[in-house]
């Protein structure tokens, strides 16, 4: 590998697929997420779905509760799709029984985080599944 090549690699920004109803979160995290971090939206699972194939994001935070298709519907069929099943997929929602987790880890979610959650927390965990 050339030297060139591999400052490419380094400099490589991880790309984050938010996807969520609710636009104003993107909004949120898109002015506090560190700019290692290249954040993308989607507002639902179809929409999702249908780009993930071939735009292949390395992580995707994926809300609940979303009009259509829902986050754990999203994230199994996710999960059970060849091209797709390696990307992490990080709930995002403010559901926090345990059946709730439960469900969305039942759907192969990597992680579960329950709004309102803690900005160093969350940047911490999208740093450890990116690096993965």
């Amino acid at each position: 590998m050339n030297k060139e090549a591999a400052m490419d690699i380094c400099q490589k920004r991880a790309k984050i697929l938010l996807v969520d109803d609710e636009y104003f979160n993107f909004e949120l995290l898109k002015g506090v997420i560190p700019e290692r971090f290249q954040l993308e939206y989607l507002a639902s699972g179809q929409l999702c779905l249908g780009q993930i194939v071939t735009d292949h994001p390395d992580l995707i935070l994926l809300d609940v509760c979303m009009p259509g298709l829902d986050g754990y519907d999203t994230c199994r069929m996710i999960k059970n799709t060849p091209e797709t099943q390696d990307i992490p997929v990080l709930m995002l929602t403010g559901l926090e029984s345990d059946r709730d987790k439960k469900a969305g880890f039942d759907a192969g979610c990597d992680d579960y985080i329950v709004k309102p959650y803690s900005l160093p927390q969350l940047i911490e965990k999208i740093s450890h599944y990116v690096a993965k």
